[in-house]
């Protein structure tokens, strides 16, 4: 597959973009030939990347948080958005929301890297969409971090304590490369976290 990667030099986008071409994929400069578009960058810039795609009628997989997804909710091609690519950290969510229905209470500490730009994380805030009611969250900001969440369930006498720790950009590429796979066959608007394609 062609790929455009948005944020091909940053923390995630360095890592990624060897393992896509181990994996077979050509990078590209262009929508133009591009099969599909791969984003991470930053809230700021996500948004016109998207739109040029979808312009462009090419499908994307989005990493990149902090941006109002509801913009592609009707859009002309397949946009794929995770807020975490990371299989572990989508198995966390998935287990939170289990173990939701049988405690009362919980709360999110979501740690990252001292230069992430939104707070709370795009996985913390689906986590506590997942768990449903108004579950506190707390973000950590600082050196030597990467992506790290932890939910605690408080009960009667026991808490419960499901935790993710990502700790080095590797850990995306799987997902990545499971959302290329199943991009083609995803239909046209947003389809939101790797949940879907396991």
């Amino acid at each position: 597959m062609k790929l455009v990667l948005n944020g091909r030099h940053g923390k995630v986008g360095s890592v990624l973009a060897p393992a896509l071409e181990a994996a077979g994929h050509e990078l590209s400069d262009s929508l133009a030939d591009a099969d599909a578009m791969v984003d991470f960058t930053t809230p700021a810039a996500v948004l016109a990347n998207i739109e040029a795609a979808v312009q462009a009628g090419v499908p994307c997989v989005v990493g990149t948080s902090g941006w109002d997804t509801e913009t592609a909710r009707n859009a002309t091609v397949a946009v794929f958005y995770a807020p975490n690519f990371a299989l572990g950290a989508v198995l966390m969510m998935r287990f939170a929301e289990q173990a939701a229905a049988y405690f009362p209470r919980a709360e999110i500490v979501e740690l990252h890297h001292e230069t992430k730009v939104d707070a709370p994380s795009g996985t913390a805030r689906a986590t506590a969409e997942r768990i449903g009611g108004a579950v506190p969250v707390h973000s950590v900001r600082l050196p030597g971090l990467v992506a790290h969440q932890e939910v605690l369930f408080g009960g009667t006498g026991e808490v419960l304590t499901i935790r993710h720790d990502t700790n080095s950009r590797e850990a995306f590429t799987a997902g990545v490369l499971l959302a290329l796979e199943r991009l083609p066959g995803l239909p046209p608007g947003l389809t939101v976290g790797l949940d879907a394609l396991l």
